[in-house]
C-alpha cells in the first residue's frame, strides 16, 4: 500500500468517524441543542475531577510500560503512551504507526531495539488478554442486570463468558510454562486442521507462535507480570470510573453492573478498524446501550460525547504536545553534543 493510498484511506476513515459522531444524537433520538443543554450543567469542579481521573488512568498505564521495558521512567512512559495513542486515534490500523513512533522515541532515550521489541510484544499480549477478559466481565454484568431474562440466552451468555475466561487462563498458563505453551500450539494446530481453507492458512502461519512469544518475553514476564497486571487492572478500573463520573456529571444514574457492561462494550467497539480507534462506532453503540438501560436520550448522548472527549479527543493534542516536547529535547541534546568543546587555558 503506497503513501497516497494510505492518505486517501485515512481521509475517508476520518470523515466516516466524523459523520458517525455528528449523527450520533439523532441515532438515539435527540438533537444537538439538547446535548448542549446537558453539557451546560457541568461545573468547573466536575470537569476538574474528570480530568484528574483521566490523568490517573494514564498514570496507571505507565506501570504497564515501565514493567515491560526496564529502565524506562514513568514520565517517559507517559509520553510514549500519549504519542502512541494520538497516532492510533488519527489513523486506521494506526497501531503499526504507533509502534514505529515508540521505537523512535525509546531509541532516543537509549533503549535497545531488542528490549523495545520485547516491551511492544509484552504490552500487546497484556492488551489482548484484557480485551478477551472484558467481554466476559461485560456478559457477567449483563446477567447480573437481568438484561438476558431468557434462560436459554442467559445460559449461552454464561457459557461464552466462561469460555473467554478459560481462554485467558489458558494463555496465562502458556506464558508461564514452556510445556503449556507447546500444548497450546499443538491444540491450535489441531483446531486449524478442521477449519475452512482461509482461516486454516492464517492459523498455520501462526504455528509455534505461542512458544515463540513465551521464549521472547519469558524474562520480562517472570519478573514483572505482577506489575503488568496491576497496572492494567488499575488503568481499566479508572477508565470505568471515568465513565461513571461522566454519567454522574450529566445527571444520569445507572447501577454499577450496567456501567461495567457499557464500559466493556465501549472498549470492545474501539477495536473496530473501520475508523481510527473505532471512533463513531464505539460512541453510537455506547449511547444506544445507555438508552437501553433507561438513560434518557439527551444525557446518554452527552455522557457518550463527554467520555469520548477524554478517551479519544483529548489524547490527540496531548500526544502532539508530548511529541513536540520530545522532538525539541532531542534537537537541543543533539545540538549540545555536536557543539565544539571549549577548554580554558591558563595564561
Amino acid at each position: 500500500m503506497n503513501r497516497q493510498t494510505r492518505a486517501v484511506l485515512s481521509t475517508v476513515s476520518l470523515l466516516g468517524a466524523a459523520a458517525l459522531l455528528i449523527a450520533l444524537p439523532y441515532v438515539v433520538g435527540v438533537d444537538w441543542k439538547g446535548i448542549r443543554t446537558e453539557m451546560g450543567h457541568l461545573s468547573a469542579i466536575e470537569v476538574a475531577l474528570l480530568t484528574l481521573v483521566w490523568l490517573a488512568g494514564l498514570g496507571a498505564y505507565t506501570f504497564v510500560l515501565t514493567a515491560s521495558l526496564p529502565g524506562l521512567t514513568h514520565p517517559h512512559a507517559f509520553m510514549l503512551n500519549a504519542v502512541g495513542s494520538a497516532v492510533s486515534n488519527l489513523l486506521p490500523f494506526g497501531g503499526a504507526a504507533g509502534v514505529a513512533v515508540t521505537f523512535a522515541m525509546a531509541r532516543g532515550w537509549g533503549h535497545g531495539n531488542a528490549a523495545i521489541a520485547v516491551s511492544t510484544l509484552v504490552t500487546g499480549v497484556w492488551n489482548v488478554l484484557s480485551r478477551l477478559l472484558l467481554p466476559a466481565v461485560g456478559i457477567v454484568a449483563l446477567l447480573i442486570t437481568g438484561v438476558l431474562p431468557d434462560p436459554r440466552t442467559a445460559g449461552m451468555a454464561a457459557l461464552a463468558a466462561a469460555a473467554l475466561v478459560g481462554i485467558v487462563v489458558l494463555l496465562a498458563l502458556a506464558l508461564r510454562s514452556e510445556a503449556a505453551a507447546r500444548t497450546v500450539d499443538r491444540w491450535l494446530r489441531t483446531v486449524a486442521l478442521h477449519l475452512p481453507h482461509r482461516p486454516r492458512a492464517l492459523m498455520s502461519r501462526a504455528d509455534g507462535a505461542m512458544l515463540d512469544v513465551r521464549n521472547k518475553t519469558v524474562g520480562v514476564l517472570r519478573t514483572s507480570w505482577r506489575s503488568l497486571t496491576a497496572g492494567m487492572v488499575a488503568y481499566l478500573t479508572l477508565q470505568a470510573l471515568l465513565l461513571k463520573g461522566c454519567l454522574v456529571a450529566v445527571g444520569a444514574e445507572i447501577g454499577i453492573a450496567e456501567v461495567v457492561a457499557v464500559f466493556a462494550i465501549n472498549r470492545m467497539l474501539t477495536t473496530a478498524v473501520i475508523t481510527p480507534s473505532g471512533a463513531g462506532i464505539s460512541e453510537t453503540g455506547t449511547a444506544a446501550l445507555l438508552v437501553h438501560f433507561g438513560v434518557p436520550a439527551a444525557p446518554a448522548a452527552a455522557t457518550t460525547i463527554l467520555y469520548s472527549f477524554y478517551t479519544y479527543g483529548i489524547e490527540m493534542p496531548t500526544g502532539g504536545l508530548a511529541w513536540a516536547g520530545w522532538t525539541l529535547r532531542r534537537r537541543r541534546n543533539h545540538n549540545g553534543s555536536s557543539a565544539p568543546s571549549r577548554t580554558l587555558v591558563k595564561k
